[in-house]
């Protein structure tokens, strides 16, 4: 639990980070933050003694409290060759393998790696970014959270931009933010998958897309393309969309009155390779079995999606190259000090057991 004083410290330090006391403002005076604060002149001093000690704030004798240039401390010489790392999952899923590749290559040339995780929750991305900031690092390497809503956390991206702090984006981007990236085609890979399903003589497609991250957003948009280049079967097309935060039971339960249905899609494509095999499940739990009552496709070829039955057909993910190809850019931007350019990977289908044919019925 937070002691007093480092309730005060934190918010202060947040809201210098956020700009909105900015370089040479001057700070409330003591009273004034012990009455906004309710706690004693003490608490208030030995905040305030710890932010100028980490060069937030600066003290003039009788002129009062002023904020220090934090963001020229924070340039100064690396005391240890750190890389920062924000991710969205870290525990679970492909990003394991993606920290692998960045590790395994910044490790080789003498850094290493400071994880945080966001949760895929803005609030915890903005406390993630600050703790990064804060940690006087060389470089920093972020999977966007929620990257196809508006970003709250700009205020943050344009200081990282002002402290000239070397960052790419992983996985997504901000279209907004001028960041080097390194990504799916998600949009592509949304595209070769509905067009797979086709020849394989599905014309009723389900696409169960997330909304809230651009490669759910993406691959949904690559579904609607491969049906508006075959018009004649747009009409039997169906997309479901589902965000981060809604509950799952719900996405369920309209998915199962859909496949009870005697107009049934006789294929899902599903945002990620993790939500066809819950897919995968309810199938079988209403009495049907996959692919011959239904096939299901995914993406990012996660590594379970091999040892299920059926084997699941997706598409790749380079994953620990995707890491390597992070690394070898950011220590590239660290060391020459020029911005890093986008790097995007073509799609792979993978074709195992899950998607029937069925012309050759």
């Amino acid at each position: 639990m937070e002691n007093k004083y480092e309730i005060v410290e934190r918010d202060l330090k947040e809201k210098i980070l956020a700009g909105i006391y900015a370089i040479n403002d001057k700070l409330p005076t003591e009273s004034e933050l012990m009455s906004t604060y309710g706690v004693s002149r003490y608490t208030i001093r030995r905040a305030v003694g710890d932010l100028e000690n980490e060069h937030y704030i600066y003290r003039i004798q009788g002129g009062g409290i002023f904020v220090d240039d934090w963001q020229n401390a924070i340039k100064a010489p690396l005391k240890s060759k750190v890389i920062g790392v924000i991710t969205t999952h870290i525990a679970d899923y492909i990003f394991p393998n993606i920290i692998t590749g960045i590790d395994r290559y910044i490790s080789s040339e003498g850094y290493s790696i400071l994880i945080s995780n966001t949760q895929n929750n803005p609030e915890k991305e903005r406390k993630s970014i600050q703790k990064m900031m804060e940690s006087n690092l060389a470089g920093l390497i972020i999977e966007p959270t929620q990257s196809a809503l508006d970003n709250p956390n700009k205020d943050l991206y344009q200081k990282i931009k002002d402290q000239e702090l070397p960052t790419l984006f992983i996985n997504a981007h901000y279209p907004e933010l001028d960041f080097p990236y390194i990504e799916m085609d998600d949009f592509e890979s949304g595209k070769v998958v509905t067009e797979q399903l086709i020849k394989l003589g599905h014309h009723k497609i389900l696409g169960l897309f997330k909304i809230d991250d651009s490669q759910g957003v993406h691959r949904m948009n690559g579904f609607v393309k491969a049906y508006q280049e075959r018009n004649e079967l747009a009409l039997l097309s169906e997309i479901v969309m589902y965000q981060s935060t809604d509950n799952m039971h719900a996405v369920f339960t309209k998915l199962e009155k859909i496949l009870l249905r005697d107009d049934r899609p006789s294929a899902i494509i599903c945002y990620n390779d993790q939500l066809a095999i819950q897919v995968i499940d309810l199938i079988r739990s209403i009495g049907l079995e996959v692919p011959a009552d239904v096939s299901v496709m995914g993406f990012d070829n996660y590594q379970l999606s091999q040892y299920i039955s059926p084997k699941l057909s997706t598409v790749e993910h380079p994953k620990e190259k995707m890491g390597r190809a992070a690394g070898k850019m950011i220590l590239e931007m660290i060391e020459t000090g020029t911005k890093g350019e986008p790097l995007i990977y073509e799609p792979k289908l993978v074709i195992r057991d899950s998607a029937n044919n069925l012309k050759n019925k």
